[in-house]
């Protein structure tokens, strides 16, 4: 059975963070962020203040992650992604600049942020969630298509144009003298 609340990775403009759960709906119509910190405490936190929620699979443990708990090593796609969805470059207000995969809906125009599958979908970090105040820019990279999809052939004879080989099959070796 799934948990109501997700472990997450807070990062706020001042470089701080804290480790704790976010319930599932945390971002809808929420005037702050409220997540529940690894002490049991209810943090709450001015979305101006938040760069971006980071959904993990493990809280960080040892002293090591204590400068990168997100384990977000990178921030932008050496290739092209082959997963369907918007690619997106965002600029932070920090200057910091973060690529990431997004669902083509309205989301994108309304709600309070954008959730992003991340460059690194092997990394502790599997989604991140950017609130609206934190962006800067917005630039779209491509649009790139769910697999399996079949193009319609564009019609390659128009009208009036006649066709320099009819419909005729080909002779086969057979039939050729």
């Amino acid at each position: 059975m799934a948990s109501v609340r997700k472990p997450v990775i807070v990062r706020k403009f001042s470089r701080d963070w804290c480790a704790g759960f976010a319930g599932l709906g945390f971002g809808r119509d929420a005037a702050e962020l409220e997540i529940l910190d690894l002490n049991g405490k209810v943090l709450r936190m001015a979305w101006e203040q938040v760069k971006w929620v980071c959904y993990v699979r493990d809280l960080p443990s040892s002293i090591s992650d204590q400068t990168n708990p997100e384990r977000l090593l990178r921030k932008r796609f050496s290739i092209r992604p082959r997963t369907a969805g918007l690619w997106l470059r965002l600029k932070l207000a920090d200057g910091d600049e973060l690529e990431g995969l997004a669902a083509n809906d309205l989301t994108l125009i309304e709600g309070p942020g954008l959730l992003l599958v991340p460059p690194d979908t092997r990394s502790n970090t599997q989604r991140i969630f950017v609130p609206r105040p934190a962006i800067q820019t917005l630039e779209v990279i491509s649009l790139i298509g769910a697999p399996g999809r079949k193009r319609v052939p564009a019609q390659t004879v128009e009208a009036g144009q006649t066709e320099l080989f009819p419909g005729d099959p080909a002779p086969s070796r057979e039939q050729r003298p």
